[in-house]
């Protein structure tokens, strides 16, 4: 039995929560969109690992980072790989896009 002080609620953590925040699994679908006005290139990809709008948020960032990069798109599959679809105006290099992934904590699949 665990004491919880008066005037406070105990919150337990999903077990298959993010490393970020906890939520549930049920299937919830978030998109996240940053302008993309002249984009000449358009890669889609999937990514194993994200839970939540912090999640996307974080890769997003990592994402947007890489030169050349005009806009994401992620639709987040809560328990199930998400799509991410970039927007460039250059040919994007696999491997920098992989490694802004993993840098965010999340991983790229073979699709």
């Amino acid at each position: 039995m665990t004491l919880i002080p008066e005037g406070r609620t105990e919150l337990t953590l999903a077990t298959d929560a993010c490393s970020c925040c906890a939520t549930d699994s049920q299937g919830v679908s978030i998109e996240v969109r940053t302008d993309a006005a002249a984009s000449a290139y358009r890669a889609e990809f999937g990514v194993t690992g994200m839970t939540c709008s912090n999640c996307v948020r974080h890769v997003t960032e990592e994402l947007t980072a890489l030169d050349g990069v005009d806009g994401v798109d992620v639709a987040l599959n809560v328990g199930g790989v998400s799509t991410v679809t970039l927007q460039s105006s250059v040919p994007l290099d696999d491997a920098a896009v992989t490694a802004a992934v993993a840098e965010a904590g999340y991983e790229v699949v073979a699709g």
